[in-house]
């Protein structure tokens, strides 16, 4: 998403397929996209970066908001999903989406239609596996019912540990993977922000609770106690904040995204960062004492994350 729209400025066309493409040489073979980055122009960005090796990696891309338009509202109705699914597909340049995802869940839509559509979708071979974003234990299970939900995506790192509550449990049960966005908690668990930065103007998080000026002054304190759990293990804060999900569970899988090579390549060297059991003990006792301040969301935009 971020190469294309969110947290700042676009980055040049050219420059993006080649960190994408770096990405796949370093490793890297599971790709997250949606109509609505952009609108459209992400989808394609991934579809010209991956072509020369479309067979070795997975795309995931998403469905749910009303013409591609965030603001415009929900609209996951039968006709809607086929129609994006058929213009992904041609953005992409390829003929199968891997992962598809609802990105979030529409109350007007009962869940069983929508879980039809992508199981139908899915026996004509334009998807291969069906997946929710943000969606909640009943909406998981309605969905799983008609048609195997393969992953969830939802936030999830060390400053936003809700889905230990709401859903891990029920992700174990029934074999579904779970795709943690935003595991830096949008950059700020790297230590690059603190109470004085200044974010572009059409930044997201210029709207975000949590990024408000007292907020981040307050939770620098998790961002120096990383640093610390870093230090001792010879790796970077967001290093430990990837690896740290990636110990949780073995079907965790984070897509953290980044718009410079230098940070793809800090990001892959998390995989090969082993937390002990005793390390894991550490940074739980160490965070318990730390108190997260403001929000992850305004109040209209929870209203999007109908759970």
């Amino acid at each position: 998403m971020g190469l294309s729209s969110g947290y700042g400025p676009a980055l040049e066309q050219s420059e993006a397929v080649k960190l994408i493409r770096g990405a796949f040489e370093r490793g890297v073979t599971f790709f997250d996209t949606a109509e609505v980055y952009g609108p459209f122009t992400n989808e394609q960005l991934v579809g010209e970066a991956v072509a020369p090796f479309r067979d070795q990696v997975v795309i995931a891309t998403k469905f749910g908001f009303q013409d591609a338009d965030a603001s415009a509202g929900l609209d996951s109705r039968p006709a809607r999903i086929r129609f994006v699914v058929n213009e992904s597909l041609k953005r992409l340049q390829t003929d199968r989406i891997d992962l598809l995802y609802q990105h979030r869940v529409d109350p007007k839509v009962p869940m069983e239609d929508v879980a039809g559509t992508v199981r139908d979708l899915i026996q004509e071979g334009k998807v291969k596996h069906f997946g929710l974003s943000e969606a909640g234990e009943e909406m998981i299970r309605r969905a799983h019912a008609v048609h195997p939900v393969t992953a969830l995506q939802s936030e999830y790192s060390l400053w936003w540990r809700e889905p230990e509550q709401s859903v891990m449990s029920v992700l174990e049960e029934l074999g579904i993977g779970f795709v943690p966005f935003s595991p830096l908690g949008r950059g700020f668990l790297t230590g690059a922000i603190n109470q004085d930065t200044k974010f572009d103007d059409n930044d997201i998080r210029n709207n975000l609770p949590r990024f408000e000026a007292e907020a981040r002054q307050a939770n620098l304190a998790l961002v120096k106690l990383l640093g610390e759990i870093a230090d001792n293990k010879h790796a970077t804060r967001a290093q430990i904040a990837i690896a740290w999900l990636l110990a949780q569970k073995p079907w965790i899988g984070p897509i953290p995204g980044t718009t410079r090579l230098h940070r793809l390549e800090e990001n892959v060297g998390a995989a090969s960062i082993e937390l002990t059991s005793e390390d894991l003990e550490r940074i739980e006792s160490a965070i318990a004492g730390v108190q997260i301040q403001g929000a992850r969301y305004t109040a209209q935009m929870q209203k999007a994350v109908n759970r």
